[in-house]
Parts: structure tokens; sequence; C-alpha cells
């Protein structure tokens, strides 16, 4: 074989493994983006495009080792019931709602399966199941922690607990029997 034919293979299987790459690297961001959604973009303009998307299978490899699960019809019902006094005390004391919202939040995660640990870890660890209604959930955090600081109106409690409701509803409403949460997203 002649020293330019081994040149042609050797530049025909670079490109060949090139292309190869990038298919599999394109393939690679198109699932993260349609598993994660908006989480996607938020992780890769944050970290960049091959961090954020290390970081979003990180995330999704640590939540595969969760016992995630439905709820039972008694316990939907219950968080049900409960959610629906948080609504109805808002009138009174839309300070100490959205307080007891989140915490009602916080139980109905950590029965379903997900560790209740920092808001962030939180956040992104709904973001693999969950993830049209995370940002509903960073959104009423954030005002939640505007609230603390004293840099929210009634209003914005308001937005609070429509943000929270997104994701309760989305958390409890499951059935058990659904495909949603016999595959957990």
């Amino acid at each position: 074989m002649e020293q330019n034919q081994i040149i042609a293979i050797i530049v025909a299987v670079l490109v060949v493994a090139a292309v190869v790459l990038l298919y599999l690297r394109t393939q690679r961001s198109k699932r993260l983006r349609e598993r994660f959604g908006p989480e996607y973009q938020r992780a890769v303009s944050e970290a960049g495009s091959l961090r954020g998307e290390a970081k979003l299978e990180t995330i999704e490899k640590r939540v595969r080792s969760y016992d995630i699960r439905p709820l039972d019809a008694a316990s939907r019902q219950r968080y049900a019931g409960r959610w629906t006094a948080v609504q109805s005390r808002f009138v009174d004391d839309p300070n100490g709602t959205v307080g007891e919202a989140d915490r009602l939040l916080g139980e109905v995660m950590e029965a379903r399966g997900y560790p209740v640990a920092d808001f962030e870890q939180q956040a992104a660890d709904l973001s693999v199941n969950h993830a049209r209604v995370v940002a509903h959930y960073r959104a009423g955090h954030g005002i939640a922690v505007e609230h603390a600081q004293g840099r929210a109106s009634t209003e914005d409690l308001r937005q609070a607990l429509i943000h929270y409701r997104e994701l309760f509803a989305e958390l409890v409403e499951e059935p058990a029997g659904s495909p949603a949460a016999a595959t957990g997203r």
C-alpha cells in the first residue's frame, strides 16, 4: 500500500469518527433538551454547553437512584385537602400561607421519594421528572425569599402560591396507575 493510500484511509477514518461523534453529541443534546425542557437552557446558560449537559446527566443519574413513587389515593386526597385549606387561609394570612405551602410541598416531595435537601438540589432533582413545572417552583421560591426580606407585596405572595400550586398539582394528582407515575416522568 502506498503512503498516499494510507493517508487517505486515515483521513477517511478520522472524518467518519468526527461525524459519528458530532451525531452522538447532537443526539445527547436533543435528548437532554427534550427531557429537561427549560432547565436545559438554564444549565447550559449557567455552565456552558458541555458542563451544563454533564451536570444534567449527573442529576439524572442521581435521581435514578432515588425510590420515586406515586402517592396512593388516600395520601393524594389528604394532601389535596391540606392544600385547599392552605389556599383558603390566604385571604386572612397571606404572609403565613406561602411558608405553609412551601412546607407542604416539601412533605409531598419527601412522600414521593425525593430527598428534602437545599432548594437548588430539590429543584434540580424535580427537573428530571417534572421539567414542565420546576420553573414555577423556582419562581414561587424566589418570591418567598423576597418576602422573607420584606420585599414582597400581597400580590407577589398570591403569585407565589399560584406558582407553588402548579408543582403541587403535578406531584399530587398523578394517579398511581398512570404511565407517568409508573415511569417516574
